[in-house]
């Protein structure tokens, strides 16, 4: 009896097999296609039935999140009303496997009508899809993972792929940035992961901070009140010249009343920069076996524009 681990691997060779197609495979139509796409004054509009549709979904999601404008429209809607969402300046993505699809029938001829590109994704040259795209995109006709052929497997793996390589080919060209894809996705794990320090640390009235004369008793006060456990130590002209952490209290504990903040500091602390991500500053307190830190910047005066604590990266997923 195949065991459950055979029957996955053997799904896997297949569709690892399609994917060999499909690089393969590729020719002047893939650089036609992104060319088509990085010429459009208006958005992508992905679309496709079935599983195809659930393709073109995840297409009009990565690509909306990395530069390029886009969205699913569901052909079946389109043929109600929807295709009001397409316009001059657009581009059409739309996907078939047979290219025969019924319902693709209205989208297809309004971009013939209205002159909106359309690229075609489909196993057959000869398809309807295809001879009518302004930009034909073949997918080998590689075997259905599911052995009778009949259940979209393969299929969708390669066109799924195909659509990540578009999307990438147009990020490598508009040389989209980490910190672009941040702008995306604000939320989430990969969202903390892609925070700025600025994004999340305390800056103003918070920031516990005072002059390098301050009596320690003023600077006690200043502790207990920011509640950080530290205070930033400054010169006269504003710059950052220490920090003052319970390890420097426990020090100085004889005569700590008798003192000020300059002669109690920790001179020259690590800080870090606002523009710097908050993963780098969470690898910098670990490293450091610290809890926080100040916020210059590195490029200008190292005036304290704010403090990080590990607890706000925490509280965010880092950590």
């Amino acid at each position: 009896m195949t065991s459950f681990q055979d029957i996955a691997r053997r799904v896997i060779a297949v569709e690892q097999d399609g994917l060999s197609q499909l690089a393969a495979g590729l020719d002047d139509s893939f650089d036609r296609a992104v060319e088509t796409l990085l010429n459009a004054t208006g958005r992508v509009i992905i679309s496709g039935m079935g599983k195809s549709g659930h393709i073109a979904r995840k297409m009009a999601a990565t690509f909306a999140s990395t530069g390029t404008p886009a969205h699913f429209v569901h052909p079946a809607e389109a043929s109600h009303g929807d295709l009001g969402m397409m316009a001059q300046g657009d581009v059409a993505l739309v996907l078939s496997n047979s290219g025969e699809t019924p319902e693709l029938a209205d989208m297809v001829a309004y971009t013939r009508r209205f002159n909106i590109p359309l690229i075609g994704v489909a196993s057959r040259p000869d398809s309807t899809l295809l001879k009518q795209s302004d930009v034909a995109l073949v997918l080998p006709r590689a075997e259905e993972a599911c052995g009778s052929g009949i259940v979209p497997t393969t299929s969708t793996t390669m066109t799924l792929a195909l659509g990540d390589a578009l999307a990438v080919a147009l990020m490598e060209h508009r040389a989209f940035t980490p910190e672009n894809f941040r702008d995306f996705h604000p939320g989430g794990k990969l969202g903390a992961r892609l925070s700025k320090v600025r994004d999340l640390m305390h800056a103003g009235a918070a920031l516990p901070t005072i002059p390098t004369t301050a009596p320690m008793s003023d600077t006690l006060i200043e502790i207990s009140q920011k509640g950080f456990g530290v205070a930033g130590v400054t010169r006269p002209d504003g710059t950052l010249a220490g920090i003052i952490t319970d390890g420097d209290l426990r020090r100085n504990m004889d005569g700590l009343l008798d003192l000020n903040a300059e002669q109690v500091m920790t001179a020259d602390p690590t800080t870090i920069g606002p523009d710097a991500l908050a993963e780098e500053a969470v690898a910098v307190m670990n490293a450091r076996k610290i809890t926080c830190l100040f916020v210059v910047d590195p490029n200008g005066p190292a005036t304290a524009q704010g403090l990080l604590h590990i607890h706000d990266c925490l509280r965010v997923g880092l950590g």
